[in-house]
């Protein structure tokens, strides 16, 4: 958008991990978008190649591990989400730090990153890391969120060394769930983890790269 349009942006409320911003796209006509960006950095403002290169709010991690006899497992947790007051089957993710995004990969720096703090696993040389989407918007209709989501295709005969003991600020984990294939695939035709508790689009998508074996290509 030109700077004219983003003269008609609002803030409306303004903290350091969201806002709140009126889109008027028209005289008496109002879009409230929640965001985490600045009002500078909205996706709103962008246009052009300046749109198609942003990066995305943040990374969600597909991790397949597999052990020495080459069995894979998906790697979820269960992690406490605040809105709906449960503890839901989750896939790793988290945001892009600033310095993340002066990497020259910033997908995979803020991935391993994230990995080493909620999973305790090091991606090292012999791991694969791969870009599965560079930028899934959460929901357009209602904020412009967004998250990269990126496969990392780990062999490790011990696990020992997983913890989620780097949990930081607000975050709240309740354990590993190590996923086989039958499992993945039940979760997947029920829509509920093995305590029927719903979960997140990014665990579905998680599952469903799993499943499909599009990992192994």
């Amino acid at each position: 958008m030109a700077e004219s349009k983003k003269e008609q942006i609002e803030t409306l409320f303004d903290q350091k991990f969201l806002r709140v911003y009126d889109l008027k796209y028209a005289p008496m006509g109002h879009y409230y978008n929640a965001s985490r960006r600045a009002k500078e950095d909205l996706a709103a403002v962008k246009e052009g190649a300046d749109f198609k290169e942003m990066l995305p709010d943040a990374v969600s991690c597909v991790v397949i591990l597999k052990d020495g006899k080459g069995e894979a497992k998906l790697l979820l947790a269960k992690e406490y989400r605040y809105p709906v007051g449960q503890y839901l089957l989750s896939v790793p993710a988290g945001l892009m730090d600033p310095e993340d995004a002066k990497e020259e990969q910033p997908l995979f720096a803020t991935a391993a990153r994230e990995l080493r703090e909620e999973t305790g696993l090091v991606v090292t040389e012999k791991d694969r890391m791969s870009v599965v989407n560079p930028l899934l918007f959460s929901s357009p209709g209602m904020t412009d969120e967004s998250n990269a989501i990126v496969c990392v295709v780990c062999e490790r005969e011990d696990l020992s060394a997983l913890t989620q003991d780097g949990a930081e600020g607000q975050e709240m984990f309740g354990g590993f769930a190590l996923t086989d294939l039958e499992t993945a695939k039940e979760y997947l035709k029920t829509g509920r983890d093995a305590d029927g508790i719903f979960y997140s689009v990014f665990t579905w998508i998680g599952l469903m790269w799993f499943v499909s074996g599009m990992w192994k290509e």
